[in-house]
């Protein structure tokens, strides 16, 4: 998606917009400081990897298209999503402008042109925010229709932008390959000194002349634009470095044919116009492929959706389903959209969207998931959630996210970059007169081979390239894996964890508790123990008392509402029952309310010790009953736990569990540290506790009551089975519900930053090593500008390295 825009709280939106045109980091950081200086941004990143823009901006102060008038001021150009739409039903001019308003008002429209005369829309917009069925359902709500032009033909803008600049690269490098190798062949010629009569030519000056100036000045033109832009505003980049150094080469060697001087340098501009050129489509491709997580899941989406319209059958294209459309889906298709299933059942394929590759079983009122497969059954349902809105969309956005923000360890690469073209220019002018005036005075033609060494060895593509493009692959890999991080900095933040604090429930468990135990402890029976508990705990959203309500259910107890009804936070619940007070909750709370419960004390420590919570039963202030209840560990925490100890993390689990039931639990699998009848509001006290100890904490839960302590953590882990308010908290979603999922992103953590460290030592020696060379000069400048070609792709090639690595 190539622009994504999200309205925050205190009147600021954040906007993603994708840029073409940047050349190395320099750009990246000139366009940052650009939109920085304007009124009403708050904020701006730009990643030079990813192509991408964050905006953070007050909306009454500037606007989208200031923004973006902004960018393409500084020489750059913002790419968007673009359709064309016929419309039918305009009478006048008037219909015309009432329409061009009405998609005006949409949230994710940038530009609108509606002409009368020909029937027809433009819009360009932003299809992670809008869909193409919102935009006509808008039309038609307006009085009018609108029928998508060439849906199978429809290409997408940022796709084209990049394939126009690819070959608009390849043309490049032929035109200058082509004319740059005769140049090359005389220079080996005359080296050899076996000239001839195709050498003569060759070495003609006015041949070379012919030959140099179309790679100077059409294969070359992007460099001096970029240049010209650059210096404009202030500021250097790579262009600056390739224009100077060829331009030196390029007219002193005019300036030696005018005066009969037999030294020309015609070869060496040529020729590294072609390196360079080379060099930047091998990096376009390589980071092409940086990006392939984005495209693999965009390429996940249904292309068309089968709904029932006026009781028949219809195919539609993906962007004109709409919430409450009922879709059919038979085996082997694809879910087009999220939504609820209203008839039949099947077997699902959602490995898509949690890495784990066991089909699941779906029937009336389950979710099913836009993209995921349909393995058997066929099955109707009814659509929740489209466009934008959709799991897959969100996937989409949160990755697209990641990879356009910046980690921590990028600020030294961006200092770096925004001081290293001035200081590559300063050092090459040091180089020339040193040579000239000191080290071989008088001889201008080995000055300015130098010089021009100096200015094309230095690579700031290399130094920009190295972070972000690993995250670009690491967040990626990490999306392919059913783990979604939200940005660069938490995935920089999880290698350095020294402690893992589980919530119990729902992530060490199962989140499915169930009674195990009943007793009664007066006149009542055990049914009517269950009874009285199930109508108190009816009205509480606590898995353990929904565990009571699902086994009085099952028992076919029947039971009302309670009279009055108030829950106590980590303790229990108060209710009035028949006019009696009934109490359910745990030891505390009976001893706050002055209940006995010495006689039962060690029927309850029993059962604690086998890992049960029991919850107790008083009725108008006096005991009558037991109800143990038992949530089941997840097969895999217990590796998990293991995996966690071996990567030298310690772990914690918290719960509001009695301590005796919490170690037990604890212990089953492998964890000695226990926080144990923690109240929900406390569990960020005591994360932040860990973090007072110097500890680098990381949470992981699944509950509402979680939020707080995922945000105060670290890092925060949410189990993607849990709730939405969970996993908004969260820096990292862990899709498959399980605790490997913490291992894998950890250890993909560990994968990225070792691997962005490799980057940032081969860039940094390769400049230190390099710029020093070329000014002894000991290296000559068609030898230099090859090793500048190609040090950023070294770079982009080790990032990609990542893919391959096992989480």
């Amino acid at each position: 998606m190539t622009v994504t825009i999200e309205v925050r709280g205190n009147g600021l939106s954040s906007v993603n917009l994708k840029i073409s045109g940047m050349s190395c980091a320099a750009c990246a950081t000139r366009i940052e400081k650009g939109l920085a200086k304007l009124s009403g941004v708050d904020k701006a990143a730009v990643n030079f990897a990813a192509e991408k823009a964050s905006v953070t901006y007050n909306s009454a102060q500037v606007s989208l298209q200031d923004i973006a008038k902004k960018v393409e001021e500084l020489g750059y150009q913002i790419v968007t999503d673009r359709v064309e739409f016929k419309i039918s039903g305009m009478s006048c001019a008037a219909c015309a402008m009432r329409i061009e308003k009405g998609l005006k008002g949409l949230p994710g429209v940038y530009s609108t042109a509606v002409n009368f005369a020909a029937e027809k829309a433009t819009i360009e917009y932003n299809a992670n925010e809008l869909t193409i069925g919102e935009i006509q359902e808008k039309v038609k709500k307006l009085g009018y229709e609108a029928h998508n032009i060439a849906d199978a033909n429809q290409i997408d803008r940022e796709k084209k932008v990049r394939q126009d600049e690819l070959r608009n690269q390849r043309f490049r490098l032929i035109l200058s390959a082509v004319l740059s190798f005769p140049l090359l062949w005389a220079m080996v010629l005359h080296s050899l000194g076996i000239m001839g009569e195709v050498g003569d030519v060759l070495m003609n000056p006015y041949v070379q002349f012919a030959l140099a100036t179309p790679v100077q000045f059409v294969a070359g033109w992007p460099f001096y634009r970029g240049a010209y832009a650059a210096l404009r505003n202030g500021s250097a980049n790579m262009d600056v470095l390739v224009a100077m150094g060829t331009s030196a080469a390029y007219f002193y060697s005019i300036a030696n044919v005018l005066t009969g001087d037999h030294h020309l340098y015609f070869e060496t501009s040529a020729i590294l116009i072609t390196l360079i050129i080379l060099g930047k489509l091998l990096e376009a491709t390589a980071k092409g492929r940086t990006s392939e997580a984005i495209k693999a899941l965009m390429g996940l989406q249904a292309k068309t959706a089968r709904i029932v319209r006026d009781g028949e059958e219809v195919d539609v294209p993906i962007e004109a389903v709409l919430v409450g459309d009922v879709i059919v889906v038979r085996p082997g298709e694809k879910v087009p959209v999220d939504g609820v299933i209203t008839e039949g059942t099947s077997t699902l394929d959602e490995s898509m969207l949690t890495g784990e590759s066991i089909p699941v079983d779906k029937k009336a009122g389950d979710e099913v998931v836009g993209a995921t497969i349909n393995k058997f059954g066929a099955f109707k349902f009814k659509a929740t959630k489209v466009g934008k809105d959709t799991a897959l969309a969100q996937i989409v956005r949160i990755v697209e996210e990641a990879q356009g923000s910046k980690a921590p360890i990028q600020r030294f690469a961006d200092v770096v970059s925004g001081y290293f073209v001035p200081a590559v220019v300063g050092i090459a002018v040091l180089t020339f007169a040193g040579w000239y005036f000191l080290f071989d005075p008088g001889n201008f033609s080995r000055a300015l081979v130098n010089f021009t060494a100096v200015l094309v060895i230095a690579c700031p593509c290399a130094l920009g390239l190295a972070t972000p493009t690993s995250i670009m692959v690491g967040t990626g890999k990490g999306a392919e894996n059913g783990i979604l991080i939200k940005g660069a900095e938490h995935l920089e933040n999880a290698h350095r964890v020294t402690t893992i604090v589980l919530d119990k429930t729902g992530t060490i468990t199962k989140g499915q508790p169930e009674v195990t135990d009943i007793i009664s402890l007066a006149a009542l029976s055990d049914r009517q123990i269950l009874h009285m508990t199930a109508i108190v705990e009816k009205q509480s959203e606590h898995p353990l008392a929904q565990a009571i309500v699902k086994y009085g259910q099952e028992q076919g107890l029947p039971f009302e509402d309670p009279e009055e009804f108030t829950a106590i936070p980590g303790h229990g619940v108060k209710a009035i029952v028949e006019g009696k007070q009934i109490l359910v909750g745990t030891r505390k709370l009976m001893r706050e309310n002055n209940i006995e419960i010495q006689l039962v004390i060690k029927e309850i420590e029993r059962l604690e010790q086998q890992g049960k919570t029991v919850m107790l039963l008083a009725i108008e202030q006096e005991m009558a009953g037991l109800i143990a209840v038992a949530d089941t560990v997840k097969e895999s925490s217990a590796q998990a736990v293991a995996q966690l100890q071996q990567l030298g993390i310690e772990v914690w689990m918290m719960t509001g569990d009695n301590e005796r039931a919490a170690k037990a639990i604890a212990g089953s699998i492998g964890i000695n540290n226990v926080l144990a009848e923690v109240l929900p509001e406390h569990k960020a006290e005591k994360v932040e506790a860990l973090k007072r100890e110097g500890k680098v904490v990381a949470m992981v839960g699944d509950g509402i009551n979680d939020a707080p302590a995922l945000a105060t953590a670290d890092v925060g882990f949410a189990i993607g089975t849990g709730t939405d308010v969970a996993i908004e908290a969260a820096d990292i979603t862990l899709m498959r519900g399980d605790l490997n999922g913490i291992v894998a992103a950890i250890k993909l953590s560990k994968a990225t930053m070792r691997n962005i460290k490799q980057n940032l030592f081969w860039a940094l020696i390769y400049n230190t090593v390099g710029i020093p060379i070329a000014a002894a000069g000991y290296l000559s400048p068609v030898l230099a500008g090859a090793a500048m070609a190609f040090s950023s792709v070294s770079v982009v090639i080790n990032a990609l390295r990542l893919r391959r690595v096992k989480v």
